[in-house]
């Protein structure tokens, strides 16, 4: 196996098509499907699935070239450090859950970074998705959480797709409301006084099992539930709608202003919030920086 062939399949998988993959490479298209096949028999993994209506990553072949990928962008880095000498571009990308402080953490990292040229990226995302991403290379680190309801589930998906789970910080559930909220004002809050208010939930899409809620009590018989998105428009429905929705506790004014409460919820849930990463692989100075700044809030994280 070739560093060429690793890029010869990561352009014919961005191309869907051998021929558009051969132009681009300014090889033969012979030339270039015997190298893939060639590879794809070393390894003995089917990368592609050939049809009338062109060729397509199998699930073998997705996880193949999330590696491949890996190693060429190393590659380019040692290249233009060491033989081109050339100033490169610093890279991270973190995906997470809907949590204000983890964005937070973001922002402090990237103020602290200083004036290099950089290429930063940040998702806030589905669960499922935190977990594609890392799994795919598509960020480093993962933000979420695990509790006694999904973490047998999760686990056991963390460990097919040969990542960790790190844990960051443990913490109890929190109502989080407008601050002129009926409830507002009360130091705990009953799950049966919030029957009476919409809750939000954050939508899953095609994953939209309990187990992969990033609410906790997601079995709950709730009365009324809306699903949302995004975190502002959250926001609205708990001002228009004296809505609720279940959280750490962990308060960004900065990010979200001071118009909204977090009040203890009486139970005793614990949320075990963590970052996922690829075994075995070594976390960038980037990537350390950024967990730094989000075990910061260890000390903030309500009980």
């Amino acid at each position: 196996m070739t560093l060429t062939q690793l890029q010869y399949a990561i352009t014919v998988a961005n191309a869907n098509s051998m021929n558009e993959a051969a132009k681009e490479l300014f090889i033969s298209q012979p030339s270039l499907s015997a190298s893939i096949k060639d590879l794809e028999e070393e390894i003995g993994v089917e990368l592609f699935r050939r049809s009338n209506r062109g060729i397509s990553l199998t699930p073998d072949g997705e996880e193949f070239i999330g590696y491949a990928r890996q190693v060429v962008e190393q590659y380019k880095l040692i290249e233009a450090k060491y033989i081109s000498q050339e100033k490169t571009k610093k890279k991270f990308s973190v995906s997470m859950q809907h949590y204000t402080f983890a964005v937070d953490a973001f922002v402090e990292m990237v103020k602290q970074f200083g004036m290099d040229e950089y290429e930063f990226a940040i998702h806030e995302t589905k669960t499922y998705d935190v977990i594609e991403d890392v799994k795919n290379f598509r960020s480093e680190i993962g933000i979420l959480y695990i509790n006694e309801f999904n973490k047998k589930v999760l686990t056991k998906l963390f460990s097919e797709y040969n990542l960790e789970f790190h844990s960051l910080l443990t913490c109890g559930i929190y109502v989080y409301l407008w601050k002129e909220h009926p409830l507002a004002k009360q130091d705990e809050i009953a799950l049966e006084e919030l029957d009476e208010y919409p809750c939000l939930s954050f939508e899953q899409g095609n994953y939209n099992s309990f187990y992969f809620a990033e609410e906790v009590l997601s079995t709950y018989e709730y009365k009324r539930l809306i699903k949302a998105n995004d975190r502002a428009t959250m926001l609205n429905l708990m001002v228009g709608l004296n809505a609720y929705t279940l959280c750490s506790g962990i308060i960004c004014e900065e990010l979200n202003g001071s118009d909204y409460r977090a009040i203890k919820l009486k139970s005793d849930e614990v949320m075990d919030i963590g970052y996922l990463v690829r075994k075995g692989v070594a976390i960038s100075p980037l990537g350390r920086k950024y967990l730094e700044e989000i075990a910061k809030y260890k000390d903030k994280a309500l009980n």
